[in-house]
């Protein structure tokens, strides 16, 4: 038996006008401050109110959420009283609104309490909406909640059906502003889900056909949407990539890149996107060489080969290794600013923590503690995995 979790989602242009038919009393729309000073918290704003909600912003998520952030986000919820909270931004907000609505329905419960096997008992005291403003996480549509524990230097995957959003609005206008830089790690953060959850263990023929339009989008208008910002037409592509890519791996799963690529982010600086989409073509090479057939049959129904088995695998790998290098991002951690001493003196704490996350047991191969420590360093110097 499988479950296939999603919000109401409006999408396409001039999406964000759903606002205006919302009915309530107060909001608590949260953000981070960037899009405060962009201008893009006040279009929420200003449609709720048109709506006849109070709105009171909390604009203080930073980029990896932390759990004091959603204590003190969920501390002003108590205080707001809202019957809605909207999570505005890209996947640090809206995973951030995702936990300070729990912890605002459940003060009891502490952010590291939320999982997928406890009743949360939510829509007691409000219903919470999402608005990308990226085109890569999907956390719009997912229930995962990604946080940082600060104290111990690492990723915390958390998360329970029961706070899905409600409603997601995917309005292109929304992702306009995304520099060169941003649109190429969020596009590569949605070809990763897209990818994995087409390979991963817990695909399902529901998540396939989501997968594989999001993956074959990619491909097709990133290149585009990183060299000309104002292509509309990529834009909303990309746009609604991203959001199919997280209905993919939010009801199937991710896999080893997303492990790979959350022990880098946290252990080194990594922005996600990059970092998953770095560690991508690595990990589809160490599949290649055992259980090639989900890696063959994506890149063959996306055009990359006619080969089937190993070859067809390794082609999908070297076409997203190519797409990487096209938009100028790394192809090896070799390229960050990172001195390889540190990458050395950090290297057994990111193993430990790829091994323990929870995408790395849906991986079409599953590697032994070695196995692991030997990508780390493929990745790290740019190598083809043989192995």
């Amino acid at each position: 038996m499988w479950h296939f979790v999603s919000p109401q989602i409006v999408f396409g242009d001039s999406a964000l006008e759903a606002l205006n038919e919302l009915h309530g009393d107060r909001a608590l729309v949260v953000t981070d401050s960037t899009l405060v000073e962009l201008g893009l918290a006040d279009r929420v704003v200003t449609r709720l109110h048109s709506a006849g909600i109070d709105c009171q912003l909390f604009d203080g998520v930073e980029p990896e959420p932390s759990v004091q952030t959603i204590h003190e986000g969920a501390r002003i919820a108590r205080d707001v009283a809202p019957d809605w909270i909207v999570g505005l931004g890209g996947g640090s907000p809206m995973d951030a609104a995702k936990a300070i609505w729990v912890l605002y329905e459940r003060p009891d419960l502490e952010p590291a309490d939320i999982n997928p096997f406890i009743d949360l008992g939510l829509r007691q005291k409000a219903r919470l909406i999402t608005i990308p403003t990226t085109s890569g996480t999907g956390a719009e549509v997912t229930w995962a909640i990604v946080l940082t524990d600060t104290a111990e230097q690492r990723k915390m995957g958390l998360g329970n059906r029961e706070n899905v959003a409600d409603m997601a609005i995917v309005d292109p206008e929304m992702a306009a502003g995304m520099p060169p830089q941003l649109t190429a790690d969020t596009g590569l953060d949605a070809l990763a889900h897209a990818v994995e959850a087409y390979i991963c263990t817990w695909h399902t023929d529901v998540t396939d056909g989501l997968c594989l339009q999001a993956a074959r989008d990619v491909f097709r208008y990133l290149p585009r949407a990183v060299a000309d910002g104002t292509d509309m037409e990529a834009r909303e592509r990309m746009h609604h990539a991203a959001t199919c890519a997280g209905l993919g791996f939010g009801n199937a799963m991710a896999s080893l890149a997303h492990a790979m690529g959350h022990a880098l982010g946290a252990g080194l600086g990594v922005a996600h996107g990059r970092a998953v989409g770095l560690c991508l073509p690595y990990t589809i090479e160490y599949a290649a060489a055992e259980v090639p057939g989900r890696c063959a049959d994506l890149a063959q129904r996306l055009g990359l080969t006619e080969a089937g088995g190993e070859a067809g695998a390794r082609a999908l790998a070297t076409a997203v290794r190519r797409l990487v290098s096209d938009i100028g991002n790394p192809t090896s951690v070799s390229e960050l600013p990172v001195m390889q001493h540190v990458f050395e003196q950090r290297v057994e704490k990111m193993i430990d923590d790829a091994f323990s996350d929870t995408q790395i047991i849906t991986a079409p191969r599953s590697p032994s503690y070695e196995d692991l420590a030997e990508l780390f360093l493929f990745v790290f110097e740019g190598r083809v995995v043989d192995f």
